[in-house]
């Protein structure tokens, strides 16, 4: 083999192995930022993408060694990293319109488990070939690097702490500077960029593959120009703002008569604010049965505390309807509190706390008339704020008539289900829980206390609003609050699979979603095989389709 001038002093080598380490963990992190809006970011979806990543790695790791002993030339190594940038430039560009295309093919042929089938397919297509091919580089500079039996263990433990350290970088460097700073698609592209300079320096440097180059460079400005934009529901066309976090995709909408904050494209709305001034019609106007129950119109000194503040729609509402309570609340991500002021005219007076709901009860010792704890969105329920001991904590934070809200928002009747779970968790810890569901939504409110006059006392504290707008809501509420009778299911710090109890929940949405138009499908595509004559009639009638 030909030592190539640029790597006899192995510098460049070293430097190739850093940056190759440094992105695949900067990909795999902006891949669970571009899976997040369409398939959240819950623990399966980290599963599948780190569990796709490395079974990538680990074949290219074995390829790579291979065809480094067959044909140990530098040249080849590099054009990969090439290919594998241009690749990793593409991504912004195409992965969005992919994501939308699997899942539209799986809604109609699979019945279960569609986050993980298409989670799993997504990352196959998208990530797979790009990292197959980073995971070639450290055999093959193994091969480069090593010249004689006395050093290689030295040399392979060098390679191995530099590609370490690489990913260290690429691990944070993502996740607290290029993507709050300038977004996935730009980290992608960073990092493409990088993984393109290596290659190019390279054969310049050995004045060699100049056509391949100029095109390399110019599908990578191509892709730049065209996918650089932040945008994942390209389809929107109303956006006040759209952008990223540390923890979330955030998007703000404005419609007719609402101002509205999403965090995850497909699964609806986390807060609105109606233009008018008026009830929301959704679930935070049930929330609003708490501080009726436990009499907040009537105390001087209330306090209510809301878990998942997001731009403050129900605390601003409780400010409304009971001003005389003290309101403060609670969210992990500081952008969405800048949002709220911004677009959401959340108050000065509603104190609002950086910090994760469980961490900041354990934190303080006050005690509250209320706590609303909405800290769920689709899948992603944090599995430390849904165990018996976070609500042993949080009934130990309110007083003794308190009440604790909790919106569940994937309720169905199937048995065993997310919400069955968490209100038999809640029913352990308080002496007594409501639960009513929202018309017109996925949406259960459950309303935990240790009153154990609850009901009478709501019913009582209703008839004596002024509100009457309130009050026709409360009595809609009274007429369908259900006592609820605790069961066996049991979630604890150590056991609390929220995540494959949501995933079912979701399989079972999308396919009551889908039913009707899957019966459509299925009518018309039989009246188009009896009018092709390939079948008659009673033959179509039995054909099979996925339900």
């Amino acid at each position: 083999m030909e030592t190539r001038t640029i790597l006899k002093n192995k510098f460049y080598l070293y430097m190739t192995e850093f940056f190759a380490g440094m992105s695949v963990m900067a990909v795999e992190l902006a891949a669970s930022r571009l899976l997040a809006p369409y398939f959240s970011s819950s623990q399966i979806v980290w599963t599948i993408i780190i569990g796709t990543i490395m079974i990538a790695i680990a074949l290219g790791n074995i390829w790579g060694g291979r065809s480094a002993d067959k044909n140990p030339n530098p040249d080849k190594l590099y054009m990969r990293m090439i290919i594998a940038a241009i690749w990793i430039a593409a991504i912004p560009l195409l992965g969005k319109y992919i994501i939308l295309a699997v899942s539209a093919a799986l809604v109609l042929t699979i019945s279960n488990n569609f986050l993980i089938l298409a989670t799993f397919l997504v990352c196959m297509i998208i990530f797979v070939f790009p990292l197959f091919l980073l995971g070639t580089v450290t055999p093959s500079l193994v091969k480069y690097t090593v010249s004689s039996l006395s050093d290689n263990g030295k040399i392979v433990g060098m390679l191995g702490a530099i590609n370490t350290i690489g990913s260290i970088i690429g691990t944070f460097l993502p996740t607290f500077v290029t993507i709050p700073a300038v977004g996935t698609s730009v980290t992608f592209l960073i990092f493409s960029g990088i993984l393109l300079m290596l290659g190019i320096i390279y054969f310049i440097s050995i004045k060699a593959k100049k056509v391949q180059c100029i095109i390399s460079v110019i599908l990578f400005i191509f892709c730049s120009v065209f996918g650089s934009s932040d945008s994942f529901a390209f389809w929107e066309k109303n956006l006040l703002y759209e952008g990223e976090s540390i923890y979330n995709y955030l998007q703000v909408k404005d419609t007719n008569d609402s101002i509205i904050l999403s965090t995850n494209v497909l699964f609806g709305v986390q807060s609105i604010m109606k233009k008018d001034n008026s009830l929301t019609g959704m679930y935070y106007d049930y929330a609003l049965a708490a501080p009726v129950m436990s009499g907040i119109h009537k105390k001087k000194n209330a306090k209510i505390l809301v878990l998942g503040m997001g731009t403050g729609t129900y605390a601003k509402q409780c400010e409304k309807y009971f001003p005389s309570a003290s309101i403060e609340g609670v969210e992990i991500d500081q952008k969405i509190t800048n949002l709220a002021s911004k677009y959401f005219k959340l108050p000065n007076t509603i104190k609002v706390n950086t910090y994760d709901g469980r961490a900041y009860l354990n934190s303080e010792n006050k005690k509250y008339d209320v706590i609303m704890v909405d800290a769920y969105q689709d899948i992603t329920i944090p599995f430390q704020m849904s165990s018996k001991e976070f609500f042993t904590i949080v009934k130990n934070h309110l007083v003794k008539d308190g009440v604790m809200v909790v919106n569940m928002n994937m309720h169905t009747e199937k048995k065993g289900n997310i919400t069955q779970h968490l209100s038999d968790t809640i029913a352990n810890v308080f002496n007594k829980v409501y639960t009513v569901n929202v018309d017109g939504s996925t949406n259960r409110e459950l309303f935990a206390t240790q009153n154990m006059e609850a009901a009478k006392t709501f019913e009582q504290n209703t008839r004596e609003l002024r509100n009457n707008e309130l009050k026709t809501l409360m009595y809609n509420i009274e007429d369908n609050m259900d006592t609820y009778v605790k069961g066996n299911y049991l979630l604890t710090d150590d056991k609390a699979p929220v995540e494959l109890l949501g995933m079912r929940v979701i399989d079972e949405l999308i396919q009551d979603e889908l039913s009707y138009y899957k019966k459509i499908f299925k009518e018309k595509y039989k009246d188009l095989i009896i009018q092709g004559g390939e079948i008659d009639r009673a033959e179509a009638g039995g054909l099979d389709f996925p339900n």
